[in-house]
């Protein structure tokens, strides 16, 4: 149509940059915000970390508090912030300098050290109290008000009233508490280091004015054992006794917290381990060490909380198969402090590779729970190995289970350890044993194997003394495979029992095998593994809780007494 108007191109550009520009904004805004929101958020937290650095509290960032918690400055109620995980303060984001100005941590050791040793005042900090507690005036609940309210000692943990404080309690010397005899007063220490300045050592004396009863407590947690809960119960560890006690093992060395011990009276210091038992391990060479270094009278007792995947050694001495946070930690320390003083065989495993027993020195490591050569080392050496390539992937108990399910199938089909008896000879106190067609053979010092299967015992139809971990003897077991192992934990069958001894020798005679002691597996050539007896160990046992296999295996062993009897 001749008569229509056509648009002119420059109102068509113009139209088009607009859209363009519109498009762009709706773009590029998004995207410049989510920057400079995550640039303002970085700079924060360099804050935070500036501010945790120089600070004297051991602040921890949380996004959420697990209970109701108001800012210890400005008394406002508050989601997220940071808490010291030492003194229990928590702050708003915003208050975390005048929290450093206006409150003072947990001292370590006292500044003024003309201050009796036996005279120390409460510690009081307002607000956040636990939950149930209950006033030490009154005996009333406190921490009911949905405001900061109430005070707690961080060294007794005692709690009262607003009303109820009194300046007679504010100056009131603090006892330490229910945990008193577990604690190190920072008294103690400033006195321990003025005797070193004086270059005396009578530290018993010393220790005398804290009673009989005192046997302090040092804390070595692994961080990233298991569940990864150690972090956590670092915190709970340090509010309830002194920081100073207690220790992360992958930044301190147990070598280097033990000589805490050193600084203790004589056979008074005990341990408690958070870890699987690869750390129990790591802690138990380290007090051999001090034992070389002539340090014998320093060494400590050695308790168990259990936070790795099989913990069969915790299970041993009634710590339990696993610690997933279903008791508090201050039940924790009530049990240590119930439990009873036994001993730990340790054994040195040697390994001298075939063709080089002059010219190559033997391997040598130390045995607390089990040394094994077959399916179950298998099932280890495929874990670790996986485990190596995504550790962060293998930080849930039930999940590091599942995967050792996964190869045990695996194995049940594949049966790579086949035909054992063939490529092995053995001998028990220098006596060789024949063999029958086995994949696996087991040598154990513990009750529990495979994470909470008495091997030994089996179903507990057949008369067999008990495994012990202190009569200086062995039990060796055969398996015939994995589905052999399995039907064993589940009590549908019972190992081979080859027999008990001092001494186990075994020779490889060829091919490559899989071996594993207390769960580091290797792959082993040709050689010949000697056990013998190397030390004792000196662990607590706590009896206050028993497993239905403890408790039928003890019905047994009275059985058969009665029969012996009769």
């Amino acid at each position: 149509m001749e008569g229509e108007k056509q648009p002119a191109p420059s109102e068509g550009l113009f139209a088009d940059g607009h859209l363009v520009l519109w498009t762009l904004c709706s773009v590029l805004l998004p995207v410049f915000i989510t920057f400079w929101c995550s640039l303002q958020r970085s700079r924060r937290q360099l804050h935070r970390r500036d501010i945790f650095r120089k600070s004297k509290h051991g602040w921890r960032d949380t996004d959420l508090f697990s209970q109701p918690t108001y800012c210890c400055v400005c008394a406002q109620h508050i989601l997220q912030g940071a808490f010291c995980d030492c003194c229990g303060l928590c702050v708003d984001e915003g208050c975390l300098k005048n929290a450093d100005r206006r409150f003072q941590c947990k001292e370590i050791m006292l500044k003024n050290e003309g201050r009796a040793l036996d005279a120390m005042p409460h510690h009081w900090i307002r607000g956040n109290v636990p939950l149930c507690s209950y006033c030490v005036v009154c005996k009333q609940q406190c921490g009911t008000q949905p405001k900061l309210c109430d005070y707690r000692c961080i060294w007794c943990q005692k709690t009262v009233h607003d009303e109820c404080m009194k300046n007679s309690l504010r100056n009131e010397e603090c006892d330490f508490g229910e945990f008193k005899n577990l604690i190190i007063p920072p008294s103690y220490l400033t006195s321990i280091n003025q005797m070193r300045k004086d270059k005396k050592t009578d530290y018993a004396l010393l220790a005398s004015k804290l009673g009989k009863q005192w046997a302090p407590l040092i804390i070595l947690a692994n961080s990233r054992s298991g569940t990864n809960m150690g972090e956590g119960l670092l915190g709970e560890f340090r509010i309830l006794l002194n920081p100073v006690q207690v220790f992360d093992v992958t930044k301190t060395p147990p070598i280097k917290a033990l000589q805490l011990c050193t600084l203790l009276p004589c056979y008074s210091a005990r341990v408690l381990v958070c870890g699987g038992d690869g750390t129990v391990g790591w802690v138990l060479d380290a007090i051999d060490e001090m034992k070389i270094k002539g340090q014998e009278e320093y060494i400590p007792q050695v308790a168990v909380l259990p936070l790795g995947t099989g913990n069969d050694l915790s299970n041993t001495l009634g710590w339990g198969t696993g610690y997933a946070g279903e008791i508090p930690v201050a039940q924790v320390l009530r049990n240590v402090m119930e439990a009873d003083g036994i001993k730990l065989d340790r054994w040195k495993v040697q390994v001298t590779n075939k063709g080089y027993y002059h010219l190559r020195k033997p391997k040598e490591f130390t045995m607390n729970n089990y040394f094994s050569v077959g399916p179950d080392a298998l099932m280890a050496l495929n874990f670790h190995a996986h485990r190596e390539k995504a550790p962060s992937l293998f930080s849930s108990r039930i999940l590091n289970k599942a995967v050792y399910l996964f190869y045990g199938t695996k194995d049940c089909l594949v049966q790579e350890c086949k035909d054992l008896n063939k490529k092995v000879e053995l001998e028990l106190d220098g006596e060789r044993v024949e063999l029958p067609n086995l994949e696996g053979i087991i040598v154990l010092n513990i009750g529990y194997w495979g994470g909470g299967c008495r091997l030994w015992e089996g179903m507990g139809d057949e008369t067999y003394p008990l495994a012990r971990h202190d009569d200086g003897l062995l039990e060796v077991v055969g398996v015939y495979g994995s589905f052999h192992c399995a039907q064993i934990q589940v009590k549908l069958a019972n190992p081979f029992r080859i027999g008990q001894a001092h001494t186990v020798r075994l020779i490889l005679k060829c091919s490559m095998m899989p071996m594993q002691v207390d769960g580091e597996p290797w792959a082993q050539g040709p050689c010949t593994v000697t056990i013998t007896h190397k030390t004792h160990a000196l662990m607590l046992y706590f009896s206050g809780e028993q497993t239905d296999d403890d408790i039928s295996s003890a019905s047994d062993q009275e059985d058969n007494t009665l029969m012996g009897e009769y």
